[in-house]
């Protein structure tokens, strides 16, 4: 399936005016069916899609291993997923009924809120990795967007270790990405206590909320948090940084873990 479309547009450029063909990235509805039953519909990249689905499901605390499910099947034509779970529990029917995930910056998803998860326990993790690999991992996350390089309408996400990224994905959501890195982990068993995540996309809360949940110890952003997902990361124990891009990066949480260059200055500040 096709991940872009072209399009005619006109294009100004200074003075000058010309008819031209452009790409855009392709919004695929993909609604997913659990055990028969219509459950949600996602806005999303028609890519990865066994993936997206497993990482929404994970991510919601609907499927916790693998023995929950039972079969996947995906219909690209259609544009739905039909999963077969091994145990039907009372949380998933409560659940039941159509619902839209946008890929918008409004609310990402919808079954759970943040003080639900401020009860979790804080992540306990002894990584060290030094700021020159963050911004190196965030460099070559820029360099791997291909598909943002040609239509400017998507967001990227990788799962690193401290050399390389592991798992790429893209997508026009944001948490889309997120999820379909934690289905990928999930369905080849990574483990992610000693990984790094990076996200060329705001963090919101619930896109730290999700890195909680799977107990990745590192957020990383080439653009900027909420106020909330600072808090929710101080909360939670996560290293927090944004603006990861060229030389520079801003720790808002965390900063123990991050093996910083020897020049240090505070300008004044406690």
């Amino acid at each position: 399936m096709a991940y872009t479309k072209t399009v005619k547009i006109k294009k100004i450029d200074d003075q000058v005016i010309e008819s031209i063909e452009d790409a855009v990235v392709v919004e695929y509805p993909f609604t997913i069916f659990l055990n028969g039953e219509e459950f949600i519909t996602l806005l999303c990249s028609p890519s990865g899609l066994e993936y997206l689905v497993v990482g929404f499901l994970v991510s919601e605390g609907i499927i916790k291993s693998k023995k929950d499910i039972e079969k996947i099947t995906i219909d690209e034509e259609k544009g739905h997923a039909h999963v077969s779970l091994a145990n039907n529990t009372n949380f998933v029917e409560k659940l039941f009924g159509k619902r839209t995930v946008t890929t918008g910056c409004g609310k990402g998803t919808v079954f759970y809120n943040v003080l639900d998860s401020l009860g979790t326990h804080p992540i306990e993790s002894s990584l060290k990795v030094k700021a020159q690999s963050i911004l190196s991992l965030s460099n070559k996350l820029n360099k791997s967007s291909v598909l943002f390089k040609e239509t400017g309408g998507v967001h990227s996400c990788g799962l690193c270790n401290q050399e390389e990224i592991i798992i790429f994905h893209e997508d026009v959501g944001r948490h889309n990405a997120l999820d379909k890195i934690v289905g990928e982990a999930f369905l080849k068993e990574i483990n992610l206590e000693d990984k790094i995540l990076i996200t060329s996309g705001r963090i919101s809360s619930e896109m730290i909320i999700k890195t909680a949940k799977q107990k990745i110890p590192i957020l990383v952003s080439r653009s900027a948090p909420t106020d909330l997902s600072v808090g929710i990361a101080k909360e939670l124990g996560i290293t927090l940084i944004g603006f990861a891009r060229g030389k520079r990066m801003n720790i808002y949480q965390g900063e123990e873990r991050i093996i910083a260059p020897i020049r240090m200055t505070n300008y004044g500040l406690s």
